[in-house]
Formats: C-alpha cells, sequence, structure tokens
C-alpha cells in the first residue's frame, strides 16, 4: 500500500511540475524558425501564429526567416537548437514531406528530430500565368505548350518544394515538356512570373491570389479535387481536363524534439483556439487557405501518411536534388 501511495504521489507531483512548467514559460521573447522569405505563405501564418501567442502569454514571439535550401536551414537550425521551448518550427509541407525523399542526405532526420505540435493549414496551390500568355485556361495552356516543347518556363518557390512538385505532376498527367527555373521562396519568383520573365507556376492561393485580384497574374485553375472557399470561381485542375488531379501545400509548426510535451501543448491549445475564432477563420479563408487545428498526435499520424505520398511522387517523377 505504501508503494502504491508513493507512486501516485510521484504521478501527480510530475503532473504539478508539468504544469507547472508550461504556465511559468515563457519568461523571455521565443523565435519562431521561418525556411522561407517574408511574404511567402509560411511566413504569413508564422505571423499570424507569433501574434497570437504573444497575446496569450503577454512574452515576445517573434518571426526569424532563414530562408534557402528549400527550407533545410531552417530545420537544420531548428533540430541544433536546445528543446527549451523558446525556438519553434514553421513546418511546410515541401521541407517537412517532400525533402526527406528528395535528397539523398540531409543535416537532419525528419522523424528523429522534430515533434509535432500542430497542423495550421490546407493551402491549395493556383496555376497562374502572365497574363501575356495567350492562354485562359488549362486545356489551352496545354494546347499552347505542346507545340513548344522545351521552349515554356515554369518557376517554383525552390527545387523540391510543393509547386515544384505539384508542377512534376501535372507534366507527368499532361505529357508537357516544360522548363523548372526555381528561386529562392515564392515571392521573388512571382516578382518574375508578373514581370514576364518565366510563364507560369504553381503557387500558393496565400501568395498568388492578391496579384490574381488586382489584375497581374490570370489564374487558370487550382490544384485541389474541390474548389476553394478563398476563389470559388477558379475551376480544379480535375474539371478542367486532367481527371484525378489533386494536390495542395499544407503548414503546421514544430518544435526541436524533446521540447517539453507541457510547453507542446500551450502553443498547441493557444493556436487551436485562434483557429475557431470567426475572425481568424476569416482570415485564412480570404487567403484562400482552409484553417485546420488538432492535437499534435493527429499530426503526427497525417505527417507520418503525407511521407509516404510524397516519396512515391518523387520517385515517380523521378525528381532529385543534390
Amino acid at each position: 500500500m505504501r508503494k502504491s501511495t508513493t507512486f501516485l504521489a510521484a504521478i501527480l507531483l510530475a503532473a504539478a511540475a508539468g504544469s507547472a512548467l508550461a504556465q511559468a514559460w515563457p519568461t523571455r521573447p521565443v523565435r519562431i524558425l521561418v525556411g522561407f522569405p517574408a511574404g511567402q505563405a509560411t511566413d504569413v501564418l508564422a505571423r499570424i501564429a507569433a501574434q497570437r501567442m504573444s497575446d496569450a502569454t503577454g512574452q515576445q514571439f517573434f518571426v526569424e526567416n532563414r530562408p534557402g535550401a528549400s527550407g533545410n536551414i531552417a530545420f537544420e537550425m531548428a533540430a541544433r537548437a536546445a528543446p527549451d521551448g523558446y525556438t519553434l518550427l514553421m513546418a511546410s509541407s515541401g521541407t517537412a514531406a517532400i525533402n526527406p525523399s528528395l535528397y539523398a542526405k540531409l543535416p537532419f532526420d525528419i522523424t528523429r528530430d522534430f515533434a509535432p505540435v500542430i497542423l495550421m493549414a490546407d493551402i491549395p496551390q493556383l496555376l497562374v500565368v502572365n497574363p501575356g500568355l495567350p492562354v485562359r485556361n488549362v486545356r489551352e495552356l496545354i494546347d499552347y505548350a505542346k507545340v513548344r516543347p522545351g521552349r515554356i518556363d515554369y518557376a517554383s518557390g525552390g527545387s523540391g518544394l510543393t509547386n515544384h512538385l505539384i508542377m512534376e505532376m501535372f507534366k507527368s498527367a499532361t505529357g508537357l515538356r516544360l522548363v523548372h527555373i526555381p528561386y529562392r521562396g515564392g515571392p521573388p519568383a512571382l516578382t518574375d512570373l508578373i514581370a514576364g520573365q518565366v510563364s507560369l507556376m504553381f503557387e500558393t492561393t496565400v501568395g498568388a491570389l492578391p496579384h490574381v485580384r488586382a489584375g497581374k497574374l490570370r489564374a487558370l485553375a487550382i490544384s485541389r479535387a474541390k474548389r476553394s472557399s478563398g476563389a470559388p470561381d477558379v475551376p480544379t485542375v480535375a474539371e478542367s481536363g486532367v481527371p484525378g488531379f489533386d494536390a495542395a501545400a499544407w503548414i503546421s509548426m514544430m518544435a526541436p524534439a524533446a521540447t517539453p510535451r507541457e510547453i507542446i501543448l500551450r502553443v498547441n491549445g493557444e493556436i487551436n483556439k485562434s483557429l475557431t475564432t470567426a475572425e481568424m477563420r476569416e482570415r485564412l479563408t480570404g487567403m484562400g487557405a482552409d484553417p485546420i487545428g488538432g492535437t499534435p498526435e493527429e499530426f503526427g499520424a497525417f505527417h507520418k501518411a503525407e511521407l509516404a505520398k510524397w516519396a512515391k511522387v518523387v520517385k515517380d517523377s523521378g525528381a532529385k536534388v543534390d
């Protein structure tokens, strides 16, 4: 009986200590690493999360942009950071689900070095073209590009990112020969697309919709199997003559492995609360993003499935990055 009482007391003491840790944290500023430039979809959601956490805790949460290597630089920094709750990481589908299959060697292990925090949003991608390209729908694009094999450039935010692989899926499904021009993030790629330096690209609704609404780009289709609430007039790729086409980016938050669970649960809880408010849902859907939320475990299971899904896409496309 004494042993049972002692064991129960130890459990209660540990639980109390964990609760106290979560309540005391943070006592200094917390950085949120982003592997892409300011203005890219991952950065936009990072700043939303930072503001929410700052308001909830009374402590500063700030975004630190470390673009380059398709997001791998920020991931490596997070993997090496102390797991004390003062470094968080915004993770996109490209870096977290595609890169592990795309790169022969990475300076981190995606399943060993990171803990899931929350899946924040699902973000469809728009197939957008420079208005000077004489096409107004997917069928016209296919016809135009087929008689110009290897002469039409498409941009991406970087080799191996989701918009690169989605275009590879599109090329495979349509038999088109397009030339890939990788950039260091979505914003500079969009800048060159608007300027006519490249002809087309897939880009997140978050990044592309403002330019479409301003008339600087033309949207041909959306990558998801169903239309987006943020762009209901834009048809899907599938209904535009490429049946079965369905792909999207997603954005989440992770933390260095061994970050105290109590801290992870507190961040998860605060962001979940934010995602359920009408203001936040309207803000995200207005950008073309669908808010998700859920537990760390649900995100972990989703991430595992995404790793398997994109591994097949990478293998089928033959895409490789050294």
